[in-house]
Formats: C-alpha cells, structure tokens, sequence
C-alpha cells in the first residue's frame, strides 16, 4: 500500500476518534478518556512489542520520554476538553494548529540567538494562521465556550512541543513503537492523577461508556500505526498536508452526527490554517535535515 493510504486511513481514524471522544464526554471527564486510552495502547503496543522482529521497551533515555509525555498528555486533556464543549471541527482546527506553533517557536528562536536572517514566509504563515484562528473564534463567539477555545488552542501549542520532543527521541533511536507505548504509560498515569484531582472519583461504566473508551483507545493507536508507517513509507511534506483531511472528515461528522453548523467566516479561518500549517511545514521541510523528517506528531 502506497503512503498516501497509510495517512488518509490515520485521519479518518483520528477524527473518528474524535467523534467517540465528543460522545463519551457526556459520561466521562477528560482525564478519564486518556487514561482509557493510554491503557488500551499500552496493551496494545506492548503486545507488538513482543512479536517477532519487535523494538522492546528497553529504553537508554527515560527522562525525555518522561519530558515528552508530559507535553503530550496535558495537550491530549486540553484537546479532549475542547472537543467535548466545541463544535467537532473547531477543536480539531485548534489543536491542527500545531505546525502554526512550531513556526512561531523557530522564529522565537532565531530572535534569541540573534540571528540576522528570519525569514519573512514564515512570519506570513504565522499570521495567516493567528488570522484563521480569529476567524473561526469570530468575536460572536459565545462567551461561554471561551475557555474551551482557549484549552484548544493550547492543546495545539503542546502537541508542537511534543512534536520537537519527538524529534529529539528520533535522533537518538528511539522507535515511534517505542516512544508511543511511553506516552500512553503516561497517558494512563496522568489521566488517572487528573481525574482524582479535579473530580476525585472515576465514573461507573455502562455498555455504550465502555464501548466507546475502548473504541478512543484502539482507534488512537490504530490511527498512529498508520501514521508511523505513512512517515517510514512516505515524504513528510506530502504526508503532512494530506493530515488536514482530518479536519476535513471531523467537519462532515459534525455536521452529519453533531448537527454542527459553521459559518462562512469559520470556514474560511479553517482555510486559512490548513494553508498556513502547509506552508509552515513545507519551510520547515526545506531547513530540516532529512534525518528528522520522520518524527511524528502525536496528541
């Protein structure tokens, strides 16, 4: 199978993911889902692990995993807080906004380390992106879902930190089997220790709860093992702009499952970050050495 599959099925099974998340929110807090889900891929990837031809668990570098995990779960919260409050498309948009983010911490960078060559593409893509997020957060938003907007946005913000995290974890050998079984082992921990801090108690399962926990769970690793593959098999430009589909897919199950509506001038905000986040990545693309092109973004 071509990269081009390995991607489109890894979006799909994210915005669906995303839809068993905005359903089980009604029953579950936030925290609770990723613990669910960090379980399920711990068993699952731990499994994998044991088959022939597996990468083990083993790891020489336990403190970046731990510095990444937490990054990625606090973005994972605060992403599935928004997408239990927000319109589906919305808050996939809002955490897509991570190349958007990773642009802005390049530029931050080079003004730190003086350098006298930013380059003026990559500031256009950042406002590009900041407009397309004023779009779709128009100022006629409800002012109640301001702080869900807010949790969105920083979900996007952490998962390009996890992203540089990742990074790192690549260039010193650490497999995606690997650095995934880690970040749901700590999905699984924190979610746990977030759910007794703000709740202290964990929900009773029904069937529909439990079906829906599990199906987050296998649908997020099945998501990322495809995604894995779309980078081993495939160019990294071309994969991350076939990676906006999925909030192509979340806009349609919204509007089929959630009722959701989104006006012209969100649509057009969501135009203008897919836009932005490809032309982001694909400067990125340009100055980063070939060799950490493969690093996957997980959230």
């Amino acid at each position: 199978m071509p990269a081009s599959f390995f991607m489109l099925l890894a979006t799909l099974l994210f915005a669906t993911m995303g839809v068993c998340v905005k359903l089980a929110s009604s029953s579950y807090d936030p925290g609770e889902i990723v613990m669910y889900r960090g379980l399920t891929g711990m068993l699952m990837l731990g499994l994998l692990s044991r088959l022939p031809g597996g990468a083990g668990l083993a790891t020489k570098v336990p403190a970046m995993h731990f510095w990444r995990s937490i990054s990625g779960v606090i973005s994972l919260v605060l992403w599935f807080y928004a997408i239990g409050h927000l319109p589906l498309a919305t808050a996939m948009t809002l955490n897509y906004m991570s190349s958007v983010w990773m642009a802005l911490f390049l530029l931050g960078g080079a003004v730190l380390m003086g350098s006298s060559r930013i380059d003026g593409r990559l500031i256009a893509a950042v406002l590009v992106g900041f407009l397309g997020v004023a779009l779709v957060l128009r100022p006629s938003m409800d002012a109640r879902l301001a702080w869900y907007a807010l949790a969105g946005l920083l979900s996007g913000m952490l998962a390009a930190m996890a992203y540089l995290q990742v990074t790192a974890l690549g260039r010193v050998g650490e497999p995606e089997s690997r650095t995934v079984f880690y970040f749901s082992l700590g999905g699984a921990v924190a979610g746990a220790l977030f759910t007794l801090a703000s709740s202290g108690r964990f929900h009773a399962h029904t069937l529909r709860g439990a079906g829906l926990l599990l199906a987050v769970g296998l649908l997020a690793t099945g998501a990322q093992l495809a995604l894995t593959r779309a980078y081993a098999k495939g160019r990294a430009l071309t994969n991350a702009c076939l990676q906006y589909l999925g909030i192509v897919f979340s806009c349609v199950f919204g509007v089929l499952l959630f009722n959701d509506t989104l006006q012209a001038p969100a649509l057009l905000g969501i135009f203008l970050i897919i836009a932005a986040g490809i032309a982001a990545t694909l400067l990125r693309t340009r100055s980063t050495p070939p060799d950490s092109q493969h690093s996957i973004s997980e959230s």
